[in-house]
């Protein structure tokens, strides 16, 4: 009986849960619903609004973009009608020149027929008087034939005969006056090239000496030098071929020798061997080797700038290496290598002035003194050696022939031949290019100054372009600009009177006025 009434309090505890289980989940989804629906309408009203504010935004800046198109449509429409007015008024103006050029037409159409027309009478007259003076000349002739008894085509050949006669007469003394005035023209010519060149070309010179001078540390180093019973110096002079100075001159070892390319190995091998101060046989002969292979290279390399600065190539080593060792020759202290650059320059300029080949005159040019490079140990004129080695390695006839007639052993006979000549004298006479001349340059130059310094009213003169032109500074206050144009001619003939010189020398005079002022 207790168990029963244990299950009923159990079932109905059961059952109550259950109810208010449900209970509570009802009022709970109740309220969740009423919540979502709450939210759902605070979202659609706030939707609303947000689509409301956006539509208002959206007409808001519809209105500005259409103001603002419309404000451009309006400025480019005011610019395209004043466009459209500029193009109208030059319209306009074009039609009234079209009317004035059509009006100048008429007129000038109506100024030609009327000369037409007076030319059509004149030529009517011209014809009815021609017709009379043949008429004329038939009588006269008719009476002539009677008179002498000639016939009129005798009289043709007589006269033609005498014209013809006179005709050659004239014709050889234009012939005479053609060739002097082509001789004198051939000069100027010429002077014109030769001097073209010369101011299109300035060269540096090099001063050198046919000896070599070593300057020592100290005294002490020439008895290292000598050696042992003077082994070191026989070793050095047996290596390099050369003789070594060795004299009571302090602190110096001059190095003797005809070769130019020796005496350098020399040279450099002694100021070698000073540094390195091992000084015996065996380092002498190890040294002056590898400043043999040294100098080869710097002859190669030599070779090679100057061919690069002509440009020109295809040039056989041999060559190369002989224009190169020109670099250690000299005549009249006048560097070879330079000497031949500045025949080479000098001839592609000439070249060029007169329309010829500027590549193959720079060639001739450059390669005229190569036998230079070994003259000193073959027999001949530097010229015959240098064609002959120019032969031995392929160069074409005019070039052996330009070298060959450079110093007239040969009559130049060709153009290119000419050039070289007259560059080789260019470069050879031009000022300080050889040292017995550089004096007599600078008293010129200095003599030019003087002249000008010897006329009134002068403040300064320099002499300029080589001597080729003297610029004379005047005083203003004192030479007015009529006094100074005589005065340019007062010293030009003053230099034309006392100096000698090579070309012409221009005189210009300056005359300067200063106007100043000083704003406070």
């Amino acid at each position: 009986m207790f168990s029963v009434s244990v299950v009923y309090i159990a079932v109905g505890s059961l059952v109550t849960g259950l109810v208010v289980s449900y209970v509570y989940f009802r009022i709970r989804d109740k309220w969740f619903l009423s919540t979502a629906r709450h939210e759902a309408k605070k979202m659609l009203e706030d939707a609303k609004a947000e689509s409301e504010r956006l539509k208002n935004e959206s007409k808001i800046q519809l209105k500005e973009h259409m103001f603002q198109t419309k404000m451009e449509l309006e400025k480019e429409g005011k610019e395209k009608r004043k466009d459209l007015q500029n193009w109208e008024k030059r319209l306009l103006s074009k039609e009234e020149n079209l009317d004035k050029r059509i009006n100048m037409l008429d007129l000038k159409e109506e100024k030609i027929k009327k000369t037409e027309q007076e030319i059509t009478r004149a030529e009517e007259k011209v014809q009815s008087e021609l017709l009379l003076y043949k008429n004329k000349v038939k009588e006269t002739q008719d009476k002539l034939e009677r008179l002498t008894g000639i016939t009129t085509d005798e009289a043709k050949r007589i006269q033609v005969s005498m014209i013809v006669d006179e005709a050659r007469l004239e014709a050889g003394k234009k012939l005479k006056e053609i060739e002097d005035n082509l001789k004198e023209e051939s000069e100027k010519k010429a002077k014109h090239v030769i001097s073209t060149a010369i101011q299109r070309y300035s060269g540096e010179f090099v001063s050198e000496r046919t000896v070599s001078v070593v300057n020592l540390p100290g005294d002490e180093m020439k008895g290292r030098i000598i050696g042992r019973e003077g082994r070191n110096i026989r070793a050095i002079e047996a290596a390099t071929g050369v003789d070594l100075i060795i004299d009571d001159t302090p602190e110096t070892v001059v190095i003797s020798g005809f070769d130019p390319v020796r005496r350098e190995i020399a040279r450099l091998s002694v100021e070698k061997l000073i540094v390195d101060g091992r000084i015996h046989p065996g380092r002498i002969e190890e040294i002056v080797e590898k400043v043999r292979k040294d100098v080869e290279k710097e002859i190669k390399e030599a070779g090679e700038r100057a061919l690069f600065e002509v440009g020109i190539h295809n040039v056989h080593n041999e060559i190369l290496k002989l224009i190169g060792s020109l670099k250690y020759r000299t005549s009249y202290s006048q560097n070879q290598l330079v000497h031949s650059l500045e025949v080479s320059f000098f001839c592609g300029l000439m070249a060029a002035e007169l329309g010829l080949d500027e590549k193959l005159a720079k060639r001739a040019g450059l390669l005229h003194d190569i036998g230079k490079a070994v003259d000193h140990s073959m027999e001949g004129s530097h010229a015959q050696i240098g064609a002959d080695i120019a032969k031995k390695y392929g160069e074409s006839q005019e070039i052996l022939h330009a070298i060959r007639a450079h110093h007239e052993e040969e009559k130049p006979e060709t153009i290119l031949a000419v050039l070289v000549q007259a560059a080789d004298a260019l470069s050879s006479a031009r000022p300080g290019a050889r040292r017995e001349m550089l004096e007599s340059y600078i008293k010129r130059v200095e003599d030019l100054e003087k002249i000008s310094y010897s006329f009134s009213g002068v403040e300064r003169a320099y002499a300029i372009q080589a001597g080729r032109e003297i610029r004379v500074m005047v005083k203003s206050d004192q030479v007015n600009d009529e006094a100074a144009a005589n005065l340019s001619r007062d010293i030009a003939k003053k230099i034309e009177d006392e100096l000698s010189y090579p070309g012409q020398v221009r005189v210009t005079v300056i005359r300067e006025t200063r106007a100043v002022g000083v704003a406070k």
